[in-house]
């Protein structure tokens, strides 16, 4: 048994996890939302033993580096942000259905790693460039941040759903939360991930001067992180300044969360500083 092989068996955890929220949700049991509570910690936890394995195996091979250097590793990192920042959501707010979305997001993360990353799934040396102390600290806060956008993102949706549904007709709807108590946890998302992100490029600077010399090239990875920030930076001005809430900062948080989707895999095949991840 290795790492890998264990993330995979985590991958439908979460899967098990997401189920049993929708079906809480769905057929309004409340009494499913414990043992949906449990799978996710066991998901967590599993995703932990995976990450911390694969970092061991690396060490064993002679290699030795923390498990942050691939596009596979990303994405078991960024399940797990995904996972842990729900738990602290359920433990704060207790928004339950949230875990439907959320955790759907870390099943597909883990999936896509599982199916789509081939060799990408082996443990390799590090690339002269991710040879850096500012590797764990770049890839932790920017993961964090994407997995903000993910919340946001999933009580964006529910914003929407809730929205369409304003005279209450629809008894699947009815059950989630009001539209302010949405409306306001989506801008604490985003707030939340915006500093991250922040920190995450400014780390990023740092490390890119130190590998290559320049703070900023403009390689189509650090255009479009410029771009995903610019966007949130314009949900929160506009949240301050223009006094927007409801729908239109709900369509741009899903804006936001589709820019965070293309500069994590569409720039991958863009040529770059950065096609490596």
């Amino acid at each position: 048994m290795s790492s890998s092989y264990l993330l995979s068996i985590v991958t439908f955890v979460y899967a098990l996890a997401a189920f049993f929220y929708a079906a809480a949700w769905i057929f309004h049991k409340e009494s499913l939302t414990v043992p949906a509570r449990w799978v996710t910690v066991a998901a967590v936890l599993g995703n932990t033993a995976g990450i911390i394995w694969r970092w061991a195996e690396s060490y064993q091979l002679g290699i030795g580096h923390a498990p942050f250097s691939n596009l596979y590793e990303s994405l078991v990192f960024f399940a797990w942000t995904i996972g842990v920042l729900y738990l602290w959501l359920e433990f704060r707010y207790k928004m339950r259905v949230v875990g439907a979305f959320a955790l759907t997001l870390a099943f597909l993360a883990l999936a896509y790693a599982s199916l789509s990353s081939g060799v990408g799934s082996q443990i390799s040396p590090l690339i002269p460039a991710l040879k850096s102390n500012w590797l764990m600290a770049h890839v932790i806060t920017c993961f964090f941040g994407y997995a903000a956008f993910a919340v946001a993102f999933s009580i964006s949706l529910m914003y929407l759903l809730k929205l369409r549904d304003r005279e209450g007709s629809s008894s699947l709807l009815k059950v989630l939360p009001g539209l302010r108590t949405l409306d306001e946890l989506t801008y604490q998302m985003v707030v939340f991930g915006f500093l991250f992100l922040s920190v995450g490029i400014v780390t990023g600077a740092v490390w890119a001067n130190s590998a290559w010399g320049t703070y900023w090239s403009w390689d189509p990875k650090e255009t479009w992180s410029l771009i995903t920030w610019l966007i949130y930076a314009a949900l929160i001005h506009a949240r301050m300044m223009r006094g927007w809430q409801g729908k239109r900062i709900a369509l741009i948080s899903i804006l936001g969360f589709c820019a965070v989707i293309f500069t994590y895999f569409g720039v991958n095949y863009l040529p770059g500083l950065h096609s490596y991840a």
